[in-house]
């Protein structure tokens, strides 16, 4: 249903003003346009209801009759229209809902969200963790950090890195490690769910044709769990691994690194015009981000 005035919003807001503060002056500057304009729009009002909104003294414009009994209402209208405009504006910079995968979000979002939260306060982040594509035009999804090639359908994405890929493992383990041939004496953590490529890191290492086996898991949280255990080796975004190996709960049993097509990309339903909070989230990201791009 489309919604029809027969007297124009900006001539009633510049009605309502006049009846408010008595002057067309006063009115012009609360509503940051001349007085001319002002004079205009009550002006046209006037011509097209066939009715004196206003008596001209020398005192300033005086209500009459017909407006005094519609002021009321129409200042209840305005102060209605005031209300929702703020809450509109409190409510965009409250909460920001983010989906991303598990790994993402715990082992490298949550360590640094307090530097998030530091530089805006007045935003409250809620993660969806899921190693499922969510829709992102859903309405209580504000924006993605995904991993992968950038092409997915109905979504704008853009880039944050492209990263590192190289085994990691708990320093106990890495002692039995000298040589990337001697990966096929220790266990290996397979994880069902990955988009990362053994067979490309060997090739790289020149043991293309080296045997793997270890465990076996379909969560990428948990292979993280396991490997930081000492359950095995794990090819892991050097990303993601970050937190673990500045503190000592991985290590880098090899200098040997890959550089995949995929990356990380902060993502949105295409078409959405991005609120404040979300521009300064994705703006955060790029900052953070940043330094491990190898762009």
């Amino acid at each position: 249903m489309t919604r029809s005035f027969p007297i124009p919003l900006n001539a009633l807001r510049a009605i309502e003003a006049v009846a408010r503060l008595g002057r067309l002056a006063a009115a012009a500057e609360a509503l940051g346009v001349t007085p001319g304009a002002v004079s205009q729009h009550i002006r046209r009002a006037e011509e097209r209801t066939g009715t004196l909104l206003f008596e001209r003294t020398a005192h300033g414009l005086v209500p009459t009759g017909e407006l005094m009994a519609i002021l009321p209402a129409l200042q209840t209208g305005f102060d209605a229209l005031e209300q929702a405009s703020a809450r509109l504006i409190a409510d965009e910079g409250h909460v920001l809902t983010v989906t991303l995968g598990h790994v993402s979000a715990s082992r490298w979002l949550v360590w640094r969200l307090a530097r998030f939260n530091a530089r805006h306060p007045e935003i409250e982040v809620r993660l969806l963790p899921t190693d499922q594509l969510v829709d992102l035009a859903r309405p209580d999804i504000d924006c993605g950090i995904r991993f992968g090639k950038g092409n997915w359908p109905g979504v704008e994405a853009l880039a944050l890195a492209r990263a590192e890929v190289f085994p990691v493992c708990a320093p106990a383990l890495a002692a039995r490690l000298h040589q990337p041939s001697d990966l096929s004496k220790v266990p290996v953590i397979r994880d069902q769910m990955t988009m990362l490529s053994w067979p490309q890191w060997l090739a790289a290492a020149r043991v293309p044709d080296l045997s793997l086996s270890g465990p076996v898991y379909t969560d990428p949280a948990l292979s993280f769990d396991a490997a930081t255990s000492g359950q095995g080796v794990l090819l892991a975004v050097g990303i993601m691994a970050d937190y673990a190996l500045d503190n000592g709960q991985l290590v880098r049993p090899f200098r040997q690194s890959v550089v995949p097509d995929n990356g990380y990309w902060f993502a949105m339903a295409a078409g959405r015009q991005l609120p404040a909070r979300t521009r300064k989230f994705r703006d955060w990201l790029l900052d953070e981000m940043g330094p491990y791009s190898l762009e």
